[in-house]
């Protein structure tokens, strides 16, 4: 059984959400990868949500299933031997602080930095059990969702026309390239039921867009990852633990000149499960300039954003709070009219 510390749901965010008729809800694009038709509808889902299900993504379930077996281990593990992988600097074992800037939400996570000279293995080798086998189990798997990610990211240059198929991908091949894994694991709050009954959620990770390119999630069977529609209401995702779930960063909602958007989301506590989560975030290198793709602006068409490096957007990313309108800051001032 996990205890989650210090458990009482006076901390956190309690808050109530626009309701939404499930009737009118929209559905969320289904991505195909073995049908050949899928490039169009991808263009089409990042223009219109910036959020979509892959399904036949030829990534085996036996390394999913694997990952999610390791990490529950680690999580299950006494409190003692979590934090021997913490705490978050920012990488390593966390828990119910998320950032520098006072947000808190109702989880526990892990947080890795891909890159193989990074600290990777002083942080495992905190683990009583099996961390070869761990770090074996993780590499596998964000090789493979990396490998997706950047076909995704190149059936995207070519619906648009792109002359480098490669322009978005090559940024997550570099040997630079700043990419994170992190696992994100929710535990039950009998607690919640009261706050149901009001009408309330717990936020388990509040609301905030991914700063990088392209985000890869995949979680277990339970809901609470939320999605805000433009409305400004919250649309519930209904949980499926053998697809991908997709989300457009925010540097390519730059690249893309605004065309691509980069989806507001956030994670709701659940009463009596718990939820495990595993994202990939790619990004580009630290000193790659984002700004929009000039092979992308029609004839008079205005650059959107000022020009920065990822290392810049990061810095800016990380010193606020999750909910900030990060790219406001990098608008050019006279497209905002």
């Amino acid at each position: 059984m996990v205890v989650f510390p210090n458990p009482t749901t006076e901390q956190f965010d309690v808050k109530t959400c626009k309701p939404v008729n499930r009737l009118t809800y929209p559905a969320i694009p289904l991505i195909d990868l073995s049908k050949p038709d899928s490039k169009h509808l991808l263009v089409k889902a990042c223009q219109d949500f910036g959020f979509f299900k892959v399904v036949n993504h030829g990534i085996p379930m036996k390394l999913i299933n694997k990952l999610e077996s390791e990490a529950t281990e680690f999580f299950s593990s006494p409190q003692s031997v979590k934090e021997k992988a913490g705490p978050p600097n920012p990488f390593g074992y966390g828990n119910k602080n998320i950032g520098r800037n006072g947000d808190v939400g109702w989880v526990e996570y892990l947080l890795l930095n891909t890159k193989p000279e990074s600290d990777y293995n002083k942080i495992i080798s905190s683990f009583e059990e099996h961390p070869e086998s761990f770090r074996c189990v993780v590499d596998d798997y964000v090789r493979a969702v990396k490998k997706m990610a950047c076909e995704l990211l190149e059936f995207m240059a070519d619906e648009l026309k792109l002359e480098q198929r490669n322009v978005f991908s090559k940024l997550l091949m570099d040997e630079q390239s700043d990419s994170v894994f992190r696992l994100n694991y929710y535990p039950p709050c009998p607690e919640l039921q009261e706050h149901e009954i009001k009408g309330g959620n717990l936020i388990g990770f509040g609301e905030h867009t991914d700063p990088q390119i392209i985000s890869v999630l995949r979680s277990n069977n339970t809901s609470g990852l939320e999605i805000s529609l433009r409305d400004g209401s919250w649309m519930s995702v209904p949980p499926d633990s053998e697809s991908f779930f997709i989300n457009v960063g925010d540097s390519l909602q730059v690249m893309t000149n605004g065309r691509f958007k980069s989806i507001k989301h956030r994670v709701v506590a659940n009463s009596k499960k718990s939820r495990m989560s595993m994202i990939y975030f790619g990004g580009p290198p630290l000193n790659e300039k984002i700004t929009p793709l000039a092979s992308l602006l029609e004839r008079d068409e205005e650059s959107l954003y000022k020009e920065f490096t990822w290392f810049e957007y990061k810095k800016f990313s990380f010193n606020c709070p999750l909910s900030h309108n990060r790219l406001g800051f990098f608008e050019k001032i006279s497209s905002r009219y």
